[in-house]
């Protein structure tokens, strides 16, 4: 299955191999141009490539995880024409009043559990949620957000993922529950320290 729908995102493909450090055994740090020292010109790519992607879906909210997901987030929402972006903290506020949707989720790469959580005057009923995240290998997070969606009983349009690591089981799973996830760079294995896209 082709998962990387534009040649533009072949520049994504070409980060990954140049800069990222990538491991054996599935880890893969791209910290110098994704997670913390963002390449804003590939980030905007990214943006326009997810608009493309899930154009005329009639889109109302991005929803994401804090905090790796949300620059992504708000780029695909610039694209869009400025739709609102709604992130789940993985804490709540001190300040934080009335009613919230949450959700557990586990993560593999931290290690620990926690719970997700956005207030629920947020997202409605009315609502065509696409969900966004930069990594998918086991699909914790997806499936957490998934979870707030159905308890807003708003609709779930699709997820979209920058880098997807198909060795993992996170992306097979969430199709198979008919989830319509697009991701831009789609690594199949690593083999000494290369990355093997799709």
């Amino acid at each position: 299955m082709l998962l990387c729908y534009n040649a533009d995102m072949k520049l994504l493909e070409d980060y990954i191999s140049k800069y990222a450090d990538c491991h054996d055994d599935g880890v893969v740090l791209a910290g110098g141009f994704l997670n913390h020292n963002i390449d804003t010109s590939l980030l905007a790519k990214i943006g326009e490539e997810f608009a493309r992607l899930f154009e005329c879906r009639q889109i109302t909210k991005i929803l994401t995880v804090e905090a790796s997901g949300i620059c992504f987030a708000v780029a695909t929402a610039f694209c869009m024409g400025n739709i609102p972006v709604l992130f789940a903290k993985k804490s709540a506020a001190k300040n934080a009043t009335g009613e919230q949707y949450c959700a557990e989720v586990r993560s593999y790469t931290r290690g620990n559990t926690s719970n997700i959580m956005i207030p629920s005057k947020y997202l409605d009923s009315h609502d065509k949620v696409l969900l966004i995240d930069d990594f998918l290998a086991h699909g914790e997070a997806l499936k957490g957000l998934i979870d707030i969606v159905r308890q807003a009983n708003a609709h779930l349009v699709g997820a979209g993922i920058v880098v997807e690591k198909a060795f993992e089981p996170g992306g097979k799973l969430l199709r198979q529950q008919g989830v319509d996830v697009k991701s831009l760079a789609v690594i199949q294995k690593i083999v000494n320290g290369t990355p093997i896209f799709e």
